[in-house]
């Protein structure tokens, strides 16, 4: 299973690192001193930079990932917060397991009040290859665990009579991007998710967004997809001509964590360069 909301898993490129070491030229939140925010596959690219977005805002993190050893590593580097984050290892498919991973760090940090539903997995596809099984497993790691996490946390937030869920969706289905058909609907799937639960959980005080990105430059991603081809698309879809990075997604969601978008619920919000 991957860990970010529109790439595979990946590790940070250099111009991101260089990014999540000047938090000191981006604004800082208040009241996301000491709030606790569960992070879903945050061990590594998009993710990643989730979590050390939110501990250098002085928040509680915990992060859920399949892949133990980069999420240990992470919460290990990033020790010297005000709150070092928690990790637990957890395959999000599987949803018993999520529940239990999700208790296990409401019991670590307190009552969840933030809620980034981040995991999935953009593998590309054909529709002839799809059978009923790899379309079960395609949607159980876009689109099931956002509910059941949600779920998951629901409560702790109708008791506190507030709260920010964030889910991240995904510019592919607006573009009408082929070969992945699966993770497309997914994606569109979550701005439904987003709508239905805002309105059902608004009247607790609890604000339920999509966060939507763009082609965010992962190394991954880098890797696998990003040639001469993929440049002139970027260069002719975006309005600025510039690379995404995980750090713009993560201080978009920052903003949507905090209280100064206390209003703000039901809404598509798209960090993209201006693609879509």
């Amino acid at each position: 299973m991957s860990s970010s909301a529109n790439t595979p898993a990946t590790s940070a490129t250099p111009a991101d690192a260089n990014a999540r070491h000047a938090h000191e030229r981006y604004a800082r939140y208040p009241s996301l001193v000491d709030r606790v925010v569960l992070i879903t596959g945050g061990a590594t690219g998009i993710g990643a930079s989730f979590v050390e977005h939110f501990a250098a805002q002085g928040a509680r993190v915990g992060l859920l990932d399949i892949d133990t050893s980069a999420g240990t590593a992470l919460a290990d580097s990033l020790g010297d917060s005000r709150h070092k984050p928690v990790f637990v290892s957890c395959d999000l498919t599987d949803i018993a397991s999520l529940r239990a991973a999700i208790a296990d760090l409401k019991a670590a940090l307190g009552p969840v009040e933030v809620l980034v539903n981040n995991a999935a997995n953009d593998r590309r596809h054909t529709l002839a290859e799809v059978t009923p099984e790899s379309f079960d497993a395609g949607v159980a790691v876009n689109l099931r665990h956002q509910l059941f996490a949600a779920q998951a946390v629901a409560e702790d937030m109708k008791a506190a009579r507030a709260g920010s869920i964030i889910n991240l969706g995904s510019i592919s289905w607006m573009l009408k991007q082929s070969e992945m058909p699966v993770y497309t609907m997914s994606k569109a799937a979550v701005q439904g998710l987003t709508r239905g639960l805002a309105k059902d959980l608004g009247r607790f005080g609890i604000r339920v967004n999509s966060l939507v990105p763009g082609w965010v430059m992962t190394e991954k991603q880098r890797r696998l997809w990003l040639d001469d081809e993929g440049r002139e698309a970027i260069k002719r879809g975006q309005c600025i001509d510039a690379e995404l990075l995980p750090a713009d997604l993560a201080r978009m969601a920052l903003f949507l964590a905090a209280d100064d978008s206390r209003m703000i619920t039901s809404q598509d919000i798209v960090v993209d360069g201006g693609w879509a």
